[in-house]
């Protein structure tokens, strides 16, 4: 499959889309006026992310400037590249000793997630994607950077990259100088604790005014919520049953994948079942059945202590339904007024979107 185009037709969460549900390998370049980007994907997941504009030239910089390694390795990398031009500088440091495949792949997916900041913030551009290409050509960017050893969901860096982007588009700034040495995530994990549920929400809801399709709306949702829960799944109502649509916060292999094969069917007085009869949230204790225990033993992390349930309403019909908990932790659910308001707002665009769709067949008649 061959996809190329502009960005001002094609947005960058759609082509995801596309890359991602269809499972695709191979590499996506993306240029625009002032800058080059490229991206791997395997199988529909991201395992490599270069850009010839971030304020580090390549991996081994980043390395140098979380402490990692030391000025006199990268010079030696460098010079060793020189020589090895098909070489990336990461596999260079890499064979060097100076740096372990753990802390590659560590450093490596925040610069992915930086690099789709950056694409989020253009405007125009073009873009090609080239299928099951393996590797990054030379004349696209100077270094290759390092492939991760297990991809990223193309959904998690969306609604990662576009939450950090909001926080720019707030604050000025990106917070571009984290610790990315050993024992920095919980302070990470800390600050975005502090982020607020009302912020969130003011800043979201912006991005509902011109919604096209429900794929567009579940990621602004599963956005929304990853800030308030550790994992969360989406799924598609129709004809009585739950199909999965995407995912936050899954630790397990291929978990986009396993979540879009996923159909539930609920039991007559289960929690899912009453909160689609009842159109209304759940939050509280998950009782055991058919189910739920599918769910459960599907994502793992033991029984949750404590869930919620949130339906998406549009013409009064349940259209999809989010499941979140706080597993493995088990820290319990807080208030979700923003959230809960999010979801409605969801509903009501969705809503008029269809009417946009039915008013333009009416008029093609």
């Amino acid at each position: 499959m061959s996809l190329t185009g502009k960005l001002e037709d094609l947005a960058l969460a759609d082509i995801f889309q596309i890359l991602s549900i269809g499972k695709k390998t191979g590499a996506l370049l993306i240029s625009s006026t002032n800058l080059k980007a490229a991206i791997l994907f395997k199988r529909g997941l991201v395992v490599r992310a270069e850009c010839d504009s971030l304020d580090t030239k390549d991996l081994g910089q980043d390395l140098l400037k979380a402490g990692i390694i030391k000025k006199t390795s990268l010079d030696m990398a460098y010079q060793v590249k020189e020589k090895l031009e098909d070489r990336s500088i990461s596999e260079i440091l890499l064979e060097m000793g100076a740096v372990t495949k753990d802390t590659l792949d560590r450093v490596a997916r925040k610069r992915i997630e930086r690099v789709i900041v950056r694409l989020l913030m253009l405007k125009e551009g073009d873009f090609r994607f080239e299928p099951d290409t393996t590797d990054f050509r030379a004349e696209e960017l100077p270094d290759t950077g390092w492939e991760i050893s297990k991809g990223l969901s193309p959904e998690y860096l969306l609604m990662e990259g576009a939450r950090i982007y909001d926080e720019t588009m707030h604050y000025g700034a990106i917070l571009e100088d984290e610790d990315l040495s050993e024992g920095s995530h919980d302070e990470l994990t800390s600050l975005q604790a502090q982020t607020s549920d009302i912020s969130a929400l003011r800043a979201l809801s912006q991005e509902l005014r011109f919604p096209e399709t429900l794929s567009e709306v579940s990621l602004l949702i599963m956005r929304y919520a990853s800030d308030l829960f550790k994992r969360g799944i989406l799924f598609e109502h129709r004809e009585g049953k739950l199909y999965g649509l995407g995912q936050f916060g899954l630790d397990l292999e291929g978990a986009d994948e396993i979540i879009r094969n996923t159909v539930v069917e609920p039991v007559n007085d289960d929690a899912l079942s009453r909160v689609i009869r009842s159109k209304t949230p759940f939050k509280g204790e998950l009782k055991r059945d058919d189910s739920t225990e599918r769910i459960i033993s599907l994502i793992g992390g033991g029984w949750p202590v404590e869930v919620a349930i949130f339906p998406i309403v549009v013409e009064e019909d349940v259209k999809a339904l989010l499941y979140c908990d706080n597993q493995p932790d088990g820290e319990s659910i807080g208030e979700t007024p923003g959230l809960e308001i999010f979801i409605n707002q969801a509903g009501l665009a969705l809503e008029k979107a269809l009417l946009k769709k039915r008013l333009k067949e009416r008029e093609a008649h």
